[in-house]
């Protein structure tokens, strides 16, 4: 990395809220955002020099595009603020991330403001899915399907039981971790949520099948949500701690960063890993790369990951694809309980895509913020003990886009 990006502070939404039946808007949710990030990170509105925003479909969902234009609309001080939007599925909110680095990175700004949302619970189940089923390819995958993506990652569970073997059992077990840590996160969309026993587990009353092998209690949520984060430069961190008595130390930073795509379609890409031992070499190298680039030898040199569980199997993917076990022995650490809040590896502390909610465009962004918030000691009842050093892990659609962070504080 060319320089280290600081991140000052930053907010998320309420992620239970349902915007809609409020009569709010898209706006609502940004605004409420910004000022709290805002607030958050103690700054002025002024001193942002650019904004990013990590938004999938707001044109479909909302019917609204050019979002970059709120920023102004909510503070005059940020009339003329240059402002961009990014896309790509799931992992918008990330490339947002990345795009602002950029900006700071080749010194054309200081301080920069990302900021991911999505309102996604204003429309029926059957609508929104279809809005979702944008980040396939259309036409050539998934076009029977009353549900796109859990038909997708149904065929991701096939390919993992083809290859390796898997036992529903151990996907059943991150669906229940991430719910029980979603009650300790007043954030999350089930945090009230009531769970009764034998739900997670293969009883069709209890946790329906919603496509071969992807159940009910698989599938991340149908969220509304905002997340914000102010990032800034080492001259400007600097400013910031010595206007606020710290230590530039003790400021969350991104140390390292990963981010490699792949062909849209699922079976191309399982095509190009056959006769190679993960699924996803892509991925691997993406969360290869961020930590290497922290300068980190091992996944378990870190404290923690925030990985993306739109299903079950995608954090099973994370397992053995982050190095924390070797290829298809991703339900080692699960029995193991290493990725529990209180095991050696948490992972999902927060309650991920399954507990917290999947507002899709803000999840990138959500998972450098919890990571913020893990290493500077302020996780409340999600903190992970003694965390200095947080890893991401993002994918938009298929494992198309895939962007990785490693979040610290110290040397």
């Amino acid at each position: 990395m060319s320089q280290p990006i600081y991140i000052l502070g930053g907010a998320q939404t309420d992620f239970a809220r349902n915007w809609a039946r409020e009569d709010l808007q898209i706006y609502d949710m940004f605004a409420e955002a910004l000022r709290s990030g805002i607030h958050n990170a103690g700054i002025e509105p002024s001193e942002i020099d650019v904004g990013h925003v990590g938004n999938f479909v707001g044109d479909l969902f909302a019917g609204q595009g050019l979002i970059g234009g709120f920023f102004g609309q909510l503070y005059p001080e940020l009339a003329s603020l240059p402002t961009s939007r990014h896309e790509a599925a799931c992992a918008s909110g990330s490339i947002a991330i990345l795009s602002a680095m950029r900006d700071i990175e080749a010194g054309h700004y200081n301080v920069a403001c990302v900021l991911g949302l999505e309102l996604m619970r204003n429309v029926t189940g059957k609508t929104g899915a279809e809005y979702l089923g944008a980040a396939r390819w259309i036409g050539h995958e998934a076009d029977n399907a009353d549900f796109p993506w859990p038909h997708m990652f149904d065929r991701i569970t096939r390919e993992y039981d083809k290859r390796y073997g898997i036992n529903s059992d151990h996907l059943n077990t991150i669906a229940e971790i991430n719910f029980c840590n979603a009650k300790q996160n007043p954030y999350a969309q089930t945090r009230e949520w009531n769970f009764p026993e034998g739900c997670f587990s293969n009883n069709d009353k209890l946790n329906p099948v919603i496509d071969g092998a992807v159940r009910k209690m698989d599938c991340g949520q149908i969220t509304d949500g905002a997340a914000c984060i102010i990032l800034a430069g080492k001259s400007a961190a600097k400013d910031y701690a010595a206007r606020n008595g710290l230590s530039l130390a003790d400021i969350p930073r991104v140390k390292g960063w990963g981010h490699h795509s792949a062909p849209i379609l699922l079976e191309t890409k399982l095509q190009l890993s056959a006769d190679r031992p993960l699924l996803f070499p892509h991925a691997k190298a993406t969360l290869d790369d961020a930590r290497q680039r922290a300068g980190f030898n091992a996944l378990t040199d870190l404290d923690g990951m925030e990985t993306h569980d739109c299903f079950t199997v995608t954090e099973y993917m994370a397992i053995d694809h982050s190095g924390l076990t070797a290829p298809g022995e991703s339900w080692k650490a699960i029995e193991e309980g290493r990725i529990a809040k209180d095991g050696s590896f948490p992972i999902n502390a927060s309650g991920g895509l399954i507990g917290l909610g999947h507002p899709v465009g803000a999840t990138g962004v959500r998972m450098v913020l919890d990571c913020a918030n893990q290493v500077s000691g302020q996780a409340g009842g999600c903190q992970i003990a003694d965390a200095e050093n947080m890893i991401t892990f993002n994918v938009g659609g298929s494992t198309t886009t895939c962007v990785s962070f490693v979040v610290g504080v110290g040397s």
